[in-house]
């Protein structure tokens, strides 16, 4: 070997290790990539999953809020003065159970002063009878005294004031009488605001507002304040949630139900459908219809205006062939090679294949493609309920051992 053959090494070492040298090999290596990119076919991998027997529960999803199943607003019919308030918040009422009293001092002199109205009034009449008795005393004997003188004595003009005399005071009686029934109203009135001076409450229940203290004013002008808010029953409670317009065909009374709330996280609560209504509520374009639910609380851990995520089971299928959503989606590409070469997919990443049109969706639906030998075979198929996740085929040649593909896996060189 000459001397210039180590030299040359040397230098060529030393080259490779300078900043030139490395971008060279760069270059050189990104050269080679390329050719092998653009000179051969890729393959093509697919990630698949395999039909499975099991149950299949279809629910629909929905929001709402508990409530009792009776809520009542107690107010006041009467204006006053708040004297005593016995009740507070979470108290346990009865009914008939009185639970505030207004102040009654005015209301009681109004009274006082009606049954005298009405005492008088009593007397009124007594005193028209006695006058009645009287006129019609003295029209009898002017009578008697006309037909036993022939009709010379008295005059007719004496008969006509006897007469007279007489339904006058058939009037009174009659007036008095009015008066008298008039003042027994009026009585009665007050000591009917008499009585509604004590708010009493009108069901078995419990607190759940308190909106008055004793000494403050009530102003029932134009409509009766709030005071209290009772709940009848809550070891009974309604869950009023709202279903999308496209779901509510499939709710119906009877279905089962279960629902979670934030205040009890990993606690399922059980429910039942009781009733699906007609009207429609819009908000913001979206439209939802009102589903009621029964619901149990004897522990009465759930508490009223609560939020609840629902899910109304509006199906079961006990044993169903089940494939994955993403079998019935899956479309296989149009060729092996991609448009870009595997430079391009090692810096930009993995190419997207375009979504589907809705007749190609539909078209999918009913066919899946599984795996043969490293072959797709399109399999024709019937679907039937489906959870989201999972669809249940009705039809069509699958087997628990095929290998349904779901995806593109990454293209491998």
């Amino acid at each position: 070997m000459s001397e210039a053959a180590p030299n040359f090494a040397v230098r060529a070492a030393a080259f490779a290790r300078s900043p030139r040298g490395l971008a060279a090999a760069g270059a050189l290596l990104a050269l080679l990539l390329l050719v092998r990119a653009c000179g051969g076919e890729e393959e093509v991998a697919y990630e698949t999953a395999s039909p499975q027997r099991g149950a299949l529960a279809v629910k629909v999803t929905a929001t709402g809020t508990l409530q009792p199943i009776n809520q009542v607003d107690i107010g006041s019919e009467l204006s006053g003065t708040i004297r005593t308030v016995a009740v507070d918040f979470n108290d346990v009422v009865r009914k008939n159970q009185e639970i505030a009293r207004l102040d009654t001092t005015r209301l009681d002199a109004q009274v006082l002063q009606s049954e005298a109205a009405r005492a008088a009034a009593l007397a009124n009449i007594d005193q028209a009878r006695a006058s009645l008795r009287e006129a019609e005393a003295k029209l009898a004997r002017l009578e008697r005294v006309h037909e036993m003188s022939g009709g010379k004595v008295p005059s007719a003009a004496e008969l006509d004031v006897g007469r007279a005399n007489a339904a006058r005071a058939l009037a009174d009686v009659a007036s008095a009488s009015a008066a008298a029934a008039q003042a027994k109203a009026t009585l009665d009135a007050q000591r009917t605001d008499l009585g509604k001076a004590s708010i009493r409450s009108p069901i078995d229940g419990i607190v759940l507002k308190r909106a008055i203290e004793p000494g403050q004013t009530v102003a029932a002008a134009m409509q009766a304040p709030i005071l209290f808010t009772l709940a009848e029953d809550l070891t009974h409670m309604e869950l009023l949630v709202s279903v999308d317009e496209a779901d509510v065909s499939a709710v119906a009374e009877k279905q089962l139900a279960t629902f979670t709330v934030d205040a009890w996280p990993g606690h399922v609560f059980d429910a039942e459908v009781v009733q699906v209504r007609f009207g429609a509520d819009a908000l913001e374009g979206v439209v939802t219809y009102g589903a009621l639910l029964r619901v149990e609380n004897p522990g009465r851990r759930l508490r009223p205006g609560m939020t609840a995520t629902a899910e109304i089971q509006v199906k079961h299928v006990a044993d169903a062939l089940l494939v994955p959503n993403a079998a019935l989606r899956f479309a296989p590409p149009t060729s092996k090679r991609d448009e870009r070469t595997s430079m391009m997919r090692f810096f930009q990443g993995p190419p997207r294949r375009p979504k589907p049109s809705a007749n190609e969706l539909r078209e999918a639906e009913q066919r899946v493609f599984r795996l043969v030998g490293g072959e797709l075979e399109q399999v024709p198929v019937t679907v039937g309920a489906t959870d989201g996740n999972r669809t249940e085929i009705v039809a069509g040649k699958l087997t628990l051992l095929d290998a349904l593909v779901v995806e593109l896996a990454l293209a491998k060189p």
